[in-house]
């Protein structure tokens, strides 16, 4: 296993971090410790959670990850091995069974810290993200920017303010972003260096090679500003992986349980994947090891997210982090992205 530092920070993480968005509802609490150890053993040291887990959100089970966590830090004692990432939920997504109020107001923040402390039981929290901008704009699978009535205000200052007071009280060290856009993330830089306040190590963005949205203006962001992409859904749902191709059912899958997440499902997309995994056949890789790969040696990224259901898929995407894909290949990829451009955005 290969490692990065979180950028600005000496926070080492493993290229590959372990996503946890199945544990409580597609994955039980054993199930999910068996992951961390095994994930671990294979050497990731860099676990990601998020307050509203699991997924698909619900009142039930919000929480629920972060306690199987906590639960597995508790028995193993190994919170000293790990680099622990979470987020803070905001507005807009309809979760009010999190907060009465989700903005990221002072009061608000330290409260969610506060709560997922308990839970994850532990004292301090490695990497500390705002999980979607506060603000309405184009995440989550919407392709262009449209004018909405939004009544958000500016309070980017008074967000970094207050995670500046929760770094100096020791309950996190770094702080980073999610799906956000070129201009949120230079808003926060430039709070940042015009009143030295904490600066974002990290974005959390959606990067796969059925949706590489991020490379038309934040990947020239976080080369020059020194950020770093953490990848999510680099499979795009288990898509990437080839298995929706053959025709066979598959009833565990996410996109069998939970047919509300089709961001990944439109018929550009299919058709992308069909010639993507002939790439791979032609290359002696599987569509896995191919997809992940590309991720893996794109200057911007940190780490990749992988989220597994089993421990066979768990081992299959990390076996991919000693691949590298040849110029060839490469050149083979972005001839189907240009016939295809990011048919998932």
């Amino acid at each position: 296993m290969n490692y990065n530092f979180l950028p600005q920070t000496t926070i080492k993480v493993s290229e590959i971090a372990l996503g946890t968005m199945t544990f409580g509802q597609q994955n039980t609490e054993a199930e999910g410790h068996s992951q961390l150890d095994f994930a671990l053993d294979a050497g990731i040291n860099f676990i990601d959670t998020a307050e509203m887990y699991s997924v698909p959100a619900q009142k039930e089970t919000s929480g629920s990850t972060e306690k199987i966590i906590g639960s597995w830090l508790k028995k193993s004692g190994k919170r000293d091995q790990i680099v622990l990432a979470t987020k803070i939920s905001g507005p807009n997504r309809g979760l009010e069974f999190i907060r009465e109020d989700l903005r990221f107001t002072p009061k608000s923040l330290k409260e969610a810290v506060e709560k997922s402390l308990q839970r994850l039981q532990t004292d301090c929290i490695d990497l500390y993200q705002l999980h979607w901008p506060e603000r309405k704009t184009n995440y989550f699978g919407q392709r262009c920017f449209t004018l909405e009535n939004d009544s958000w205000e500016d309070n980017i200052n008074m967000v970094l303010v207050e995670l500046q007071n929760l770094i100096k009280e020791g309950k996190i060290k770094a702080i980073g972003l999610s799906n956000e856009t070129p201009w949120g993330v230079m808003r926060f830089l430039e709070e940042s260096k015009k009143h030295n306040l904490p600066r974002i190590s990290t974005t959390q963005n959606p990067y796969s090679l059925l949706n590489r949205s991020f490379e038309s203006g934040l990947s020239e962001v976080f080369h020059f500003e020194s950020v770093g992409l953490l990848a999510y859904s680099p499979l795009a749902f288990g898509v990437l992986s080839g298995k929706f191709l053959t025709g066979e059912s598959h009833p565990n899958a996410r996109l069998t349980l939970f047919p509300k997440f089709a961001r990944y499902s439109s018929e550009n997309a299919t058709k992308a994947t069909r010639l993507y995994q002939q790439i791979a056949h032609d290359n002696g890789l599987t569509l896995t090891e191919m997809a992940l790969a590309f991720i893996r040696q794109q200057f911007f990224v940190t780490s990749t997210i992988i989220g597994a259901t089993t421990l066979q898929q768990l081992q299959e995407n990390i076996q991919t982090s000693q691949i590298v894909l040849t110029e060839k290949i490469i050149s083979e990829i972005n001839k189907v992205q240009e016939l295809y451009p990011n048919p998932c955005p």
